[in-house]
């Protein structure tokens, strides 16, 4: 992990500045923001990640899906403008449109996939856990490849391969190899995605 590669988006992103979702679309997002940040599952601290902030949190809407905005995860709480709506991607040639009053997060496409390949996910949440990530193989989560890089069309193939090999199930969580402490998990409700990370948190805890 480098300075000039955490934290940046590194697909190719067309963005149109538009308004904010509808409050009430995005209010299941910043409800289970706030309990991941209590948890530090979200967040933003000078001693992890080079100082800058991990972990988003998605929804579909439509043929898209709203996302958190790139660099928004260190704050108490999430703002109803601090979300974008993505409405187009493509994995080959790694280029993705949104619309709103900011940028989607770097993981965008990782999100994107996961709805791509799953009609019945409805959020995705992607967070960073030191103590769940190294029990992954103790807590029998699936994994992605190593050698797929964060938000980048390599990681949106690995999560692909892992879903594929899963089944494609309407809910579960996988951890994502190349990405330090990087897990993610996805459900048709957001008490499914985020009761997924606690419970994975406690058990991790356990085991040490």
């Amino acid at each position: 992990m480098t300075k000039e590669t955490e934290g940046v988006i590194k697909f190719q992103l067309d963005h149109r500045p538009g308004p904010a979702p509808a409050t009430t679309l995005t209010a299941p997002l910043r409800a289970w923001f706030q309990v991941l940040r209590r948890l530090e599952l979200l967040g933003q601290r000078p001693d992890r990640y080079l100082g800058y902030a991990y972990g988003n949190l998605s929804r579909r809407d439509g043929s898209g899906f709203l996302i958190t905005c790139t660099q928004t995860s260190g704050q108490k709480r999430l703002e109803p403008d601090q979300f974008s709506r993505v409405e187009g991607w493509n994995v080959v040639t790694n280029r993705l449109q949104a619309a709103g009053p900011c940028k989607p997060s770097s993981e965008a496409l990782t999100h994107a996939i996961v709805y791509q390949r799953i009609p019945a996910a409805r959020f995705v949440f992607h967070v960073h856990s030191p103590d769940i990530w190294r029990n992954m193989e103790a807590l029998e989560l699936p994994v992605t490849d190593p050698a797929a890089e964060y938000g980048t069309p390599e990681m949106a193939r690995a999560t692909e391969a892992v879903l594929a090999d899963l089944g494609l199930p309407a809910s579960g969580t996988l951890a994502m190899g190349g990405h330090e402490d990087g897990i993610l998990s996805w459900g048709e409700r957001a008490e499914e995605a985020g009761s997924r990370l606690v419970s994975l948190l406690a058990r991790a805890l356990a085991l040490e």
